[in-house]
């Protein structure tokens, strides 16, 4: 993410944000943990755990748990330590050695599985909203769910009332047809709808954009879709809003915080004080919002 002190660069809004820990200075080797008392029962161990990185280098045990982590030495002058989607990376001066990094591993221990485990937890949530793409589907639009309805008679897609639906509580209550006949693969199915939804977020996009744009004092010059796989949008300092398209998968006030964001930008490139003040004008409780984007697990499309 670029500093307050280069303007020009876009500001971005992360999408699967790392959890980073600020870098820890060294610490010396970690005392033994005193005996308990003898009356006191020892508890019973968690079940062990394997969090392996793809690019693993080194592997360790951490509370019981196998952890595998990717090793960069770069010129810094502490350890840190960066969970993301896939797994544990560690940052290290040149000049440490893999003694004191894993001693800052078990020191810094709970953190990591922690993040460990909310990363899985993530991953899992994002599989179990896997669309199969077939007729009955559930869409995510706008927060509620859409049902894909295959109807040949149709011209594109097109999204109505879902009849008695509406009246049972917890069914979806809106039906997407889809042109297509009943027979039609699964690519088919997915590729219509789509990119029905990306021209209904452009359409929204645009429409909140103009809404905010003067509330905010800002003038922005081109909105863009995107398809990025980390970022919900970003902003330039000449004026262009970049907005990702599958934002349409939640409900309102979120998108219009994204949007809001991404303008408020337009006025201040950083993400200090100012900036969250700007922010907050026009959405008064940005953290519900940011929550419900956090904890979103957006459907897999593939």
């Amino acid at each position: 993410m670029p500093r307050p002190s280069a303007p020009a660069d876009p500001q971005q809004l992360s999408l699967f944000g790392p959890a980073p820990l600020p870098g820890a200075a060294v610490p010396p080797a970690a005392h033994p943990a005193e005996a308990r008392p003898a009356d006191r029962p020892e508890p019973p161990p968690a079940p062990a755990t394997s969090f392996v990185h793809p690019q693993a280098q080194r592997e360790m045990r951490l509370r019981g748990h196998h952890v595998g982590y990717a090793l960069r030495h770069a010129r810094r002058r502490s350890i840190g330590f960066v969970v993301g989607t896939e797994g544990l990376t560690v940052s290290a001066p040149r000049w440490v050695g893999i003694r004191e990094i894993e001693a800052a591993l078990q020191a810094k221990g709970d953190w990591v599985l922690r993040k460990l485990h909310e990363q899985r937890e993530r991953a899992q949530r994002l599989e179990r909203a896997r669309i199969d793409w077939r007729e009955g589907a559930g869409v995510p639009y706008l927060g509620e769910t859409v049902i894909v309805l295959l109807d040949p008679r149709v011209d594109g897609v097109a999204l109505d009332p879902g009849g008695d639906a509406a009246a049972l509580p917890g069914v979806a209550r809106r039906l997407l047809r889809v042109g297509l006949p009943h027979d039609a693969a699964p690519a088919q199915i997915r590729d219509a709808v789509q990119a029905w939804l990306q021209r209904q977020a452009r359409s929204l996009f645009e429409q909140r954009c103009a809404h905010f744009a003067p509330r905010l004092k800002v003038h922005m010059r081109r909105l863009a879709l995107s398809s990025a796989s980390t970022r919900w949008g970003s902003a330039s300092a000449d004026g262009s809003i970049r907005l990702n398209w599958r934002l349409v998968h939640f409900a309102l006030p979120v998108i219009d915080y994204v949007v809001a964001h991404e303008l408020a930008h337009l006025r201040e490139m950083h993400h200090g004080p100012s900036f969250w003040e700007v922010v907050r004008t026009v959405i008064p409780d940005l953290e519900r919002a940011r929550g419900a984007l956090r904890d979103g697990a957006l459907p897999l499309l593939d």
